[in-house]
């Protein structure tokens, strides 16, 4: 395709994708019938009804919110804010990425896009981190950065955040993955992080920059982190936590798993050991994440 029904298309998927209502599965349903959504605007709307398959009441508020939306003005907001969008049928789209289930439509990206092109490997944990975390993150980022990794998490507190500013003072790369819209960054004390990382490094996020992050959406970009990346590092989880969705994820799409024990008795170890006993890759420094790998 051109690049003017390349555009045109991006646009419709961009109105279609401001939606609440409508996820992947929808929206796929539709492309299906549309691959080059050139019929959506004559679509009736019972015959999009049929096709998006929404009870009668939620159908009801996507049309509103479909003709309410001015697209156009958004997108122009967006690039004036320097965001840039990447589509599924764009090149630049992460190859790794496509491999996953219920891949993203579109990625919403500030920053240095030529990352999506780099190995990758996932850092993960427990919001509630300690110094044994600093610790084991240290040994962990200085072979993996040296190999030439970028590093990627999701700008949580704790264990994100370590890996992201420990990435960063090793004069390595990093990719943040929100969960939520970039005009709504959370956690707000992440707020000046974020902003280096616009600078110098990545975020994207799936989500329009406009929506505030919900709270199903963090579960959901977990598997975003484990799509772009060889494979994922728990340092730290408890029995319940959000990492282990990561490592669920990372699991089901392929990619290696890897966890750092901690001590018995700790209760932000009992996931990562967890882990390991159901065959998760012990590792104790970089080096034995870039030995699974087959990597010198």
């Amino acid at each position: 395709m051109n690049k003017e029904v390349i555009g045109i298309f991006t646009e419709k998927l961009l109105h279609l994708i401001h939606c609440p209502q409508l996820g992947n599965a929808a929206i796929r349903k539709l492309l299906k019938h549309d691959p080059t959504l050139s019929n959506l605007y004559s679509f009736s709307t019972s015959k999009l009804q049929q096709i998006f398959q929404l009870n009668h009441s939620l159908f009801k508020k996507f049309f509103h919110d479909f003709q309410r939306i001015n697209i156009q003005k958004i997108l122009e907001k967006y690039q004036a804010s320097g965001i840039s969008i990447i589509t599924f049928k764009d090149e630049e789209y992460p190859k790794i990425l496509r491999e996953i289930h219920d891949a993203p439509l579109v990625l919403f990206t500030m920053g240095e896009n030529t990352l999506l092109k780099k190995q990758a490997i996932a850092v993960v944990g427990a919001r509630l981190s300690d110094d044994y975390a600093r610790k084991a993150i240290a040994l962990l980022l200085a072979p993996l950065l040296e190999s030439g990794f970028v590093i990627v998490s999701g700008l949580a507190k704790g264990t994100d955040t370590l890996a992201h500013q420990q990435t960063i003072q090793f004069g390595g790369k990093t990719i943040a993955v929100l969960g939520g819209g970039f005009f709504h960054l959370y956690p707000p004390e992440n707020m000046q992080l974020a902003e280096q990382m616009k600078e110098e490094h990545l975020i994207i996020s799936e989500y329009p920059p406009i929506w505030r992050p919900q709270k199903w959406h963090f579960p959901q970009r977990n598997r975003i982190i484990s799509g772009l990346s060889m494979g994922t590092v728990i340092v730290q989880a408890k029995s319940r936590s959000g990492s282990l969705i990561t490592a669920d994820f990372s699991l089901e799409e392929g990619r290696e798993v890897f966890a750092v024990p901690g001590p018995i008795g700790e209760p932000l170890s009992e996931g990562t050991n967890r882990l390991i006993q159901q065959g998760a890759k012990l590792v104790t420094s970089g080096y034995d994440i870039l030995e699974e790998l087959y990597i010198e």
